[in-house]
C-alpha cells in the first residue's frame, strides 16, 4: 500500500493549497491513505475546528499535530469527537484526545502514532518510553509514527530505536525538508518531511518580520505569509502483510496562488 504523509500545513494559504492539490497528489502516487500534520493550519497558529475540517475535506484520513496542538482552545472538543485527530501521545493522559489511532482497511489495518520530542521543546513524557508502551498494545502490522521534534539527533535516534518495529518514522516540526530519506531495517525514515505553506516566507511567516527580529532583536507578532505555496511530504510504500517499508519517496510540489 502507498501512504502519503504531508508536512506541517501553515495557515490559510497552506490549507488552500492542500484543498486544491492533495487529490491530484493522491492520484499521482496511487495513495491508499493520507496523513497530514495540521498543527499550524489555523489563522494565527495552532489548529481549530475550521482548519481541521478543511484538511479532512481536502482528502486527509488522519491529522497529526505537535507543540501547538492546544493553541486554540476550541479544538479540545474536536480531539474528543474525532478518533483520527491526534495530539502527541506523550503529552500525558490529562489532556483531551489521544496520540494513536487505528484504521481498518478490511484485510489489514494501519496504526498512526503521534509523538513529540523533548530537546528544545516543552517538558513532556519521554517519547521513547511512551512509544515502547504503545507498541505493546498495537495489533496492526502497518504503523506510521509522526515524530514532531526540533533536534535532528533526537529524530534520528528515534528512527534507529524503532527500526524494524514500525513501518515508518517521519519527522515534522522544523518545516524544512531534509534529503536523508532511507529504509532502516524495513522502517522508512526521514528527518523532516518539510512544510506545506508559502514559499517566500521564513517557515511560513512573513519574511520581513523574521528578518527584522534577527536584525533588531525587537519582538514582533508573527503573521503568516501568503503567495505561492509548496506542498512537501513523502510517499511510503509498505507491504501490508509484513508491515515493512519497501520504498520512501519525498516530494515538494510547487503550487500557484
Amino acid at each position: 500500500m502507498n501512504i502519503i504523509f504531508i508536512g506541517d500545513v501553515v495557515g490559510p494559504a497552506g490549507v488552500n493549497a492542500l484543498t486544491e492539490h492533495l487529490r491530484d497528489i493522491k492520484r499521482e502516487f496511487s495513495a491508499d491513505m493520507v496523513i497530514v500534520n495540521g498543527e499550524n493550519s489555523a489563522e494565527g497558529n495552532g489548529i481549530d475546528a475550521r482548519s481541521a475540517e478543511a484538511i479532512y475535506n481536502a482528502g486527509a484520513d488522519v491529522i497529526t499535530t505537535g507543540n501547538h496542538s492546544f493553541r486554540k482552545h476550541s479544538i479540545e472538543a474536536e480531539y474528543e469527537r474525532r478518533d483520527t485527530l491526534l495530539r502527541p501521545a506523550n503529552f500525558g493522559g490529562d489532556l483531551p484526545g489521544k496520540g494513536i489511532c487505528e484504521l481498518d482497511f478490511g484485510a489489514y489495518s494501519v496504526a498512526v502514532v503521534n509523538l513529540i520530542g523533548t530537546a528544545f521543546m516543552q517538558p513532556v513524557d519521554n517519547p521513547f518510553k511512551c512509544v515502547e508502551r504503545l507498541l505493546e498494545g498495537i495489533s496492526a502490522r502497518v504503523m506510521i509514527v509522526d515524530f514532531h521534534a526540533e533536534a535532528t539527533s533526537e529524530k534520528r535516534a528515534m528512527g534507529y530505536f524503532l527500526a524494524g518495529r514500525v513501518s515508518a518514522v517521519l519527522g515534522t516540526h522544523t518545516h524544512v525538508q531534509t534529503a536523508d530519506e532511507q529504509i532502516i531495517d524495513g522502517t522508512g525514515y526521514i528527518t523532516d518531511v518539510g512544510m506545506t505553506g508559502p514559499r517566500e516566507s521564513v517557515l511560513g511567516v512573513e519574511k520581513d518580520i523574521i528578518i527584522e527580529k534577527f536584525v533588531t532583536y525587537y519582538p514582533r507578532r508573527h503573521v503568516f505569509a501568503n503567495g505561492e505555496c509548496d506542498i512537501c511530504g513523502c510517499c511510503v510504500t509498505v507491504d501490508q502483510k509484513s508491515g515493512k517499508c519497501t520504498e520512501i519517496r519525498r516530494f515538494c510540489k510547487r503550487c500557484g496562488k
